[in-house]
Order: C-alpha cells, then structure tokens, then sequence
C-alpha cells in the first residue's frame, strides 16, 4: 500500500511546494506546512491544531471531497481575515489516500 501522496501547497509568497505527504502518520496539511517549514516558525498552528486561532487558514484550489466544516471550524472561520468560500483551517484537513493531488494556497497572515 502506497504510503505517501502528493499535496501541492502554495506558500504566503506565491512559491508553489509539491512535496510527498506520508499518509500514515495521521497528519494534517498545518502540520505538514510545519514539518517541511512552508510558513516562518510561529506563524501557522498557534494553538497546536485545535481549530482556535485561523493561523492555518488556507484555501482549497483542487476539487477534492472534504469532511463537512466542525462548528468549531466555522466559528473561527467567521472570525478570521482573508476568509473565502474554499477556506478551511488546515489542522482540519487530514491527510488520506484520497487527498492525492491535494492543492492548498496559505491565506495571508492576519
């Protein structure tokens, strides 16, 4: 079984990442930005991936089927900058088998 796919995530600056994503350690896209350090230190995942802060707002460029949007995730979307109606909060997109070809662009810091 294939253990990785590819995301392709744009970064705050407009550089476009295609990176190989492990799909078997139950990741989320703010992680993933985190791990291969797409966002300066601090600036994305301020609450640690608990839907409560936007910092890992992004905006979902491919036509994938996401999970529905939490409460939890709609009230910090209503409170956020930047918000549009393919935003979502990345420590709320796990990544799965079904993700491939993922593509997310960083919404601006706020």
């Amino acid at each position: 079984m294939k253990q990785d796919i590819k995301v392709t995530i744009i970064d705050r600056e407009g550089v476009e990442h295609t990176i190989e994503a492990p799909i078997d350690m139950n990741m989320n896209v703010m992680e993933l930005v985190r791990s291969y350090e797409l966002a300066p230190e601090g600036t994305i995942g301020v609450c640690g991936g608990m839907a409560m802060c936007a910092s890992c707002q992004c905006y979902v460029l491919s036509d994938h089927e996401l999970s529905e949007r939490s409460d939890e995730e709609e009230a910090m979307l209503a409170e956020a900058f930047y918000v549009k109606d393919n935003s979502r909060l990345g420590c709320q997109i796990h990544l799965n088998p079904e993700l491939e070809g993922l593509k997310v662009e960083l919404a601006p810091e706020s």
